[in-house]
């Protein structure tokens, strides 16, 4: 991994201490009392999350010669490939938010508790997602035709996405839900926002860890779809990591702000597939144009960034035009 060995220790230090301070910040400080997050909340921590996010792409743009010496992307490049990465991540966490909801309507999960279990679950996801990205540049590395197979794969799964419309969720079929009651009794009620709870000295999980898992399980689900795709986009390590952190870190509170908000978007699903049918073909004009036609010019990563940002504006746009009253709309 040659990238990774270019960016000083005390950046990737730097990063994950930010990391690490926003996240007790809002455990321990902000969210320390369990309570039901309202819209204004919601919206504040998501622009809160936006800014920060933008305003590190704004300094890739000014820094990236320096934060990584020599590399293969020139300053402008860099920018784009963590914004382009970081809409792809964006965009489809909105479809985790639909599961989320299933997941917490299914276990009806009290309003209080619910950003308590999208924290400790995004702290797991940051792990996976870590492990995930350092696999996929492993392999990418050794195994530079794994991209037909990534390619094909989200085209694949971007069709099977359009296509498949009803998404049901049964967590007593769920293989990790079923071994795990197997190992751990579990409570039938709710322990306020414990995860575990001891009964006559004897140690219970309770329906909340149980949710946990399941929102564990399914970003593990949806890393198998976006990891490859921001890889579409860059194989450099530091900004698949850090796009991908900063979107994962603003997922809680866009749960909050578009929970209620959800079935106004009727066609972002499709414009989701777009865009996975989108990269898996990069994907392939990538592997092209490095292996079978060296001379076929590069895929710009602007042109990249252009094609996601007009999806999925033309889904949104669609999405809420489709919900307007039929009077306004033709008013």
């Amino acid at each position: 991994m040659a990238e990774l060995a270019n960016i000083p220790l005390w950046i990737w230090g730097a990063f994950m201490g930010f990391v690490l301070l926003m996240l007790a910040l809002d455990l321990g400080v902000f969210h320390r009392h369990a309570h039901k997050i309202e819209m204004k909340e919601a919206l504040t921590w998501s622009g809160i999350w936006i800014g920060l996010a933008l305003l590190f792409n704004l300094g890739l743009f000014f820094f990236w010669d320096q934060i990584q010496p020599g590399s293969q992307y020139t300053n402008e490049e860099a920018g784009y490939s963590f914004l382009a990465g970081y809409l792809i991540e964006k965009a489809l966490s909105v479809d985790n938010i639909f599961v989320f909801l299933l997941i917490f309507g299914y276990f009806a999960v009290p309003d209080e508790y619910q950003h308590r279990v999208l924290f400790w679950g995004i702290i797991g996801a940051l792990i996976l997602r870590a492990v995930f990205i350092a696999a996929g540049v492993a392999i990418l590395e050794k195994f530079f035709w794994m991209m037909i197979v990534f390619g094909l794969f989200l085209i694949f799964t971007g069709i099977k996405m359009a296509i498949v419309k009803d998404k049901k969720i049964d967590p007593e079929k769920n293989p990790l839900v079923r071994a795990f009651r197997k190992l751990m009794p579990v409570t039938r009620d709710y322990q306020g926002q414990e995860f575990f709870t001891r009964i006559d000295g004897k140690l219970w999980a309770t329906p909340l860890f149980v949710v946990l898992l399941m929102v564990e399980f399914t970003d593990v689900i949806f890393a198998v779809d976006s990891i490859p795709a921001i890889f579409a986009i860059t194989s450099d390590p530091f900004l698949v990591f850090t796009s991908n952190v900063f979107a994962i870190l603003g997922l809680r509170a866009l749960f909050f702000a578009l929970a209620g908000l959800m079935q106004m978007f009727h066609y972002l699903s499709y414009g989701l597939a777009a865009i996975l049918v989108f990269v898996g073909g990069k994907m392939l004009y990538n592997y092209a144009e490095k292996v079978v036609v060296p001379e076929w010019p590069k895929f710009p990563v602007a042109l990249s960034l252009g094609v996601i940002l007009l999806i999925l504006a033309t889904a949104v746009g669609a999405s809420l035009r489709s919900s307007r009253p039929k009077e306004a709309v033709r008013g």
